[in-house]
C-alpha cells in the first residue's frame, strides 16, 4: 500500500501563493502517476492537476491552468502543487492522489488507487 500525506495548506488572502506538498511512503512512488484534486463544501471532488511517472508531462483543470504548477521529485518521493494568484473560489480541501493508470482531466475519484487525507486551503477576499 501507498500512504500519502499532504502539507502546506493554510489561510491566505486573494492574490497570495501557496505550495502544497505530498509525501509518499514506500518504494513505488516512481511507478505512480500523481495528481491533485480539490473538494469545496457542498461540491464534488474535482480534478486540479496531474503529472506522469517521470514528470515529463502534466495536465491542469481550466481553472488552474496558468496559475498552478504541478511537479515531482522522485528522489524525495514527493509531489508539489505551486499555487499562485489564489482566488476565493480556490478554497477547498486539496487531496493528493496516486494511480497506476494515467490521470486525466476527466478522471474521477474511482480512477484513483490511493488518496491522502487532504489539506485545507482557504483564500479570503
Amino acid at each position: 500500500q501507498v500512504q500519502l500525506v499532504e502539507s502546506g495548506g493554510g489561510l491566505v488572502q486573494a492574490g497570495d501563493s501557496l505550495r502544497l506538498s505530498c509525501a509518499a511512503s514506500g518504494r513505488t512512488f516512481s511507478s505512480k502517476h500523481m495528481g491533485w484534486f480539490r473538494q469545496a463544501p457542498g461540491k464534488e471532488r474535482e480534478f486540479v492537476a496531474a503529472i506522469t511517472r517521470t514528470g515529463g508531462s502534466a495536465d491542469y483543470a481550466d481553472s488552474a491552468r496558468g496559475r498552478f504548477t504541478i511537479s515531482r521529485d522522485n528522489a524525495k518521493n514527493t509531489v508539489y502543487l505551486q499555487m499562485n494568484s489564489l482566488k476565493p473560489e480556490d478554497t477547498a480541501v486539496y487531496y493528493c492522489a496516486a494511480s497506476t493508470g494515467m490521470i486525466y482531466r476527466w478522471s474521477s475519484r474511482y480512477d484513483i488507487d490511493y488518496w491522502g487525507q487532504g489539506t485545507q486551503v482557504t483564500v479570503s477576499s
